[in-house]
């Protein structure tokens, strides 16, 4: 069954205060697949729910069937392999502009942590909401 939350849907349906969640963006778990760190292991160990955007589960799934270079489009593979392999709620952000959705997300529910390596994404929510990033291409580590 899936778990499908909707940054513009019902309330309830938005993560609780109680829960503590982080939203996973493409360009992070392409790194993490790239630098062979699970953070579908890791992060559930620092205690923390995933969130990954629909929208990013389609990026990912484009990036894999694009004209990109043979190294990206293979960890692009792997990245859609591990995602069918793991549990994980999804949201609908509603938005073509997939950094734009997050931010308004993220901005909508302050304790949500995004994990992003994406410059643009981190400064938009700097006073806003956590930030989780890649530490030294080997662990993960949350920041602000």
């Amino acid at each position: 069954m899936e778990n499908v939350i909707s940054h513009e849907s019902n309330p309830e349906e938005i993560p609780k205060k109680n829960q503590r969640f982080v939203l996973l963006d493409t360009n992070f778990i392409l790194s993490c697949v790239k630098n062979k760190i699970d953070f579908f292991n890791e992060i559930p160990l620092m205690g923390y729910n995933i969130i990954i955007p629909k929208e990013v589960i389609k990026e990912i799934e484009n990036i894999s069937k694009s004209k990109q270079k043979l190294k990206e489009k293979d960890m692009a593979k792997l990245a859609s392999v591990i995602l069918k392999m793991n549990q994980f709620k999804k949201i609908n952000l509603n938005t073509k502009n997939v950094d734009n959705g997050i931010i308004q997300f993220a901005k909508q529910n302050p304790d949500v942590i995004v994990a992003t390596l994406d410059r643009v994404i981190k400064n938009s929510l700097k006073k806003k909401n956590k930030i989780m990033i890649i530490r030294e291409n080997d662990r993960l580590e949350i920041v602000g």
